[in-house]
């Protein structure tokens, strides 16, 4: 098992919750995981340390929104993140934390301003993008920039507010969707040496803390206003896209 201190495993335990809360609750609100486990673990072992725990929490998800998910918009992305996390993983050991964070901030930025903009434009009753290029777009930077960096939430969070799906399907796709590319990462973060036995122990012992949390983030769902979940969805993705970019300094 993995030699952690005391506060090592606080910080680990709180990490937990917040990817449990932010994986039944409201998206985006584990931002402060990766900076968090920076703190304990190099950043490339930090990588395959979480991606278990997401595995799991995702399960839970699925578990609990399991009435409220969209498969067609999991068959449109699904394929177009299979062959962006086959990218990723050749990427992986090419292009630096230096580059790759702030890219990914930049890329994400980018589109929300487009898509703020397209929504003040249009109103209310804008349509809901159909053209074929637009999820295959949002697929492959969703899976790339999840095999890379576990930094795909932003970019699914723009694609399903676009989509314009009540807060419960939101939350239901998107679990089933990154359980599902999340499963199809294993076997190539395994390949790369970041999933050892000692951080799948770690990853068990921490079962209880992603319950926790996700039950939290289940509850808090119930009780959000769908206009307010929008906005908070899309705060968190505009902050978390800011810190990718300050990586680089």
């Amino acid at each position: 098992m993995l030699e952690l201190e005391l506060y090592q495993w606080v910080i680990a335990a709180v990490c937990a919750g917040l990817i449990g809360f932010s994986k039944l609750g409201v998206p985006g609100s584990g931002i402060m995981v990766v900076p968090m486990l920076a703190i304990i673990l190099p950043a490339r072992q930090s990588t395959g340390f979480l991606l278990p725990i997401l595995c799991l929490a995702d399960i839970m998800a699925i578990y609990f929104w399991r009435k409220h998910v969209q498969w067609q918009q999991l068959i449109k992305l699904i394929p177009w993140s299979i062959l962006g996390i086959i990218a990723g993983y050749y990427y992986l050991d090419i292009v630096s934390d230096a580059i790759l964070m702030p890219l990914i901030g930049t890329i994400t930025l980018l589109l929300i301003a487009v898509t703020t903009w397209r929504n003040s434009r249009l109103g209310a009753d804008r349509p809901i993008p159909t053209i074929w290029w637009f999820a295959a777009l949002m697929g492959v930077l969703a899976g790339s920039t999840s095999m890379l960096a576990n930094a795909a939430g932003p970019i699914m969070t723009i694609y399903l507010l676009a989509m314009q799906l009540d807060k419960r399907d939101f939350v239901g796709t998107s679990a089933w969707f990154f359980w599902i590319i999340n499963m199809v990462k294993v076997p190539f973060s395994m390949d790369l040496g970041l999933i050892s036995p000692a951080s799948l122990l770690v990853n068990l012992i921490l079962i209880p803390c992603i319950i926790i949390g996700g039950i939290l983030g289940y509850k808090l769902v119930h009780v959000v206003p769908q206009k307010l979940f929008n906005t908070l969805v899309t705060v968190l993705a505009v902050v978390t896209s800011i810190y990718l970019c300050l990586k680089a300094f």
